[in-house]
């Protein structure tokens, strides 16, 4: 039970620590140039959700759902690891509901990850694509909770373009490289499928 604990634990500290840098880390991907070298597609989005969906599916819900929660934790106490810094202040940004939703993404996202014969990339990318739909819903609850009680001056339908539709593409895309690499992580670090 002790090391069930540990390991617990330690997959959720490295979870948050992804989180962190994940948020600093701009997507993108890497093309061949036509005129030799490499260039380099930039997409919308960073990393951050991206290494959340990834820990679910490779450490299950309670490392998922704990890291969310030191993330969010962290970000709410002062330290600036969210897009727009970080402190109690950030509870009312628009942003925060998609923030919120990691919680219940990361534990949904682990706990499918976890069902009997649970190794095929598809059904990874698939369970992450509905993990990142959670994160979305969450997010524009708050939104729409927000306009309605006149916590910002942006107008709904801008802010569900910034915050949702916006980023929405690339990490539909990341979903993806996500369920394609978690498999062989999770045979890397002997997890059973």
């Amino acid at each position: 039970m002790r090391l069930q604990t540990l390991t617990t634990l330690s997959s959720a500290i490295i979870g948050a620590l992804l989180m962190v840098i994940g948020n600093l880390i701009q997507a993108g991907f890497i093309f061949p140039s036509p005129y030799g070298g490499a260039d380099i597609f930039q997409l919308s989005s960073t990393l951050q959700v991206s290494a959340l969906l990834l820990t679910a599916l490779v450490s299950g819900p309670r490392s998922a759902s704990l890291a969310a929660i030191i993330y969010i934790s962290l970000g709410l106490f002062q330290v600036p690891i969210f897009t727009m810094g970080g402190n109690c202040s950030y509870l009312f940004n628009p942003s925060f509901g998609y923030l919120a939703g990691f919680i219940p993404a990361g534990w949904f996202v682990g706990q499918c990850s976890r069902q009997n014969r649970m190794n095929d990339p598809l059904l990874f990318s698939l369970i992450s694509i509905f993990g990142l739909i959670i994160v979305h819903a969450c997010g524009i609850i708050n939104i729409i909770l927000g306009c309605l009680s006149f916590r910002w001056s942006e107008h709904l339908v801008q802010l569900i373009v910034e915050y949702s539709l916006g980023p929405f593409g690339a990490q539909l895309i990341l979903c993806c490289a996500i369920g394609i690499v978690s498999i062989p992580l999770r045979k890397l670090l002997l997890i059973r499928s």
